[in-house]
């Protein structure tokens, strides 16, 4: 009987083939992980820590450095970062050699509540814990506020933050008892009445408009109350 010698051949590669795949999966799943690397995106301003993050990154009690690869559970981790309050989202990797890397991007405040209790507003009009690493120079907001009614306050700070002249002037967002909204100034001790936030934009403009010319002026030191209720017109009471 002729032997086919081909068949020999390929009979004995997929062999191999099969033991070098088996011997390397054994050897990767037993491969130890080495500590996370941890990345930070965006702000270099830190209200979360590398120490705040390595604590999230715990499994069943145990940190995950120097545990085998094929006990780790990615989404379990990335669930815990996430579910920080400071953190806007985060991503968990492992590469073939067992090095985990967790990318985080953290909120960003654009507020800051001083009532009874003390917390940020982040851009996307969500409570944001205040952090003991970092504080954001951001506008402060004082009255009557509800933390699970931000939507008033949120929508003005927004504007503030985009606002080249509302960021550079304005210090304190106090909303009234009516959900009516008050303004500080940093440099001047007038307070700007804006009223309901309906033509918001317009009423901005009033007051630059204003601002422009009681600088031009000099009687910006001369007013108390800048009321801006009306859309169409400026209404000022002196000292």
């Amino acid at each position: 009987m002729r032997v086919n010698y081909n068949y020999i051949k390929v009979g004995l590669l997929l062999v191999l083939v099969s033991f070098l795949y088996a011997f390397s999966s054994v050897r990767n799943s037993e491969r130890k992980v080495a500590a996370p690397d941890i990345k930070f995106i965006g702000d270099d301003h830190l209200f979360v820590t590398h120490e705040t993050v390595s604590k999230l990154l715990i499994q069943n009690q145990e940190t995950v450095t120097n545990k085998p690869k094929d006990i780790i559970d990615l989404n379990g981790l990335e669930s815990a970062l996430n579910s920080n309050p400071m953190i806007k989202q985060a991503q968990v990797f492992m590469s073939v050699d067992g090095l985990i890397t967790a990318e985080i991007e953290q909120k960003k405040p654009i507020a800051r509540v001083s009532t009874n209790a003390s917390y940020y507003i982040d851009e996307a009009g969500s409570f944001m814990p205040l952090s003991t690493n970092y504080t954001a120079r951001v506008p402060l907001v004082t009255g009557n506020i509800d933390k699970n009614d931000l939507a008033n306050v949120h929508e003005i700070a927004t504007k503030v933050q985009a606002d080249e002249f509302l960021l550079k002037h304005v210090v304190e967002i106090h909303q009234n008892q009516d959900k009516t909204i008050d303004l500080k100034f940093r440099s001047h001790d007038f307070n700007v009445h804006l009223g309901t936030l309906q033509l918001l934009d317009k009423k901005i403009n009033n007051l630059k408009a204003f601002y422009k010319k009681a600088m031009k002026d000099k009687t910006l030191d001369t007013y108390e109350l800048v009321n801006l209720k009306f859309d169409k017109q400026v209404i000022c009471t002196k000292k």
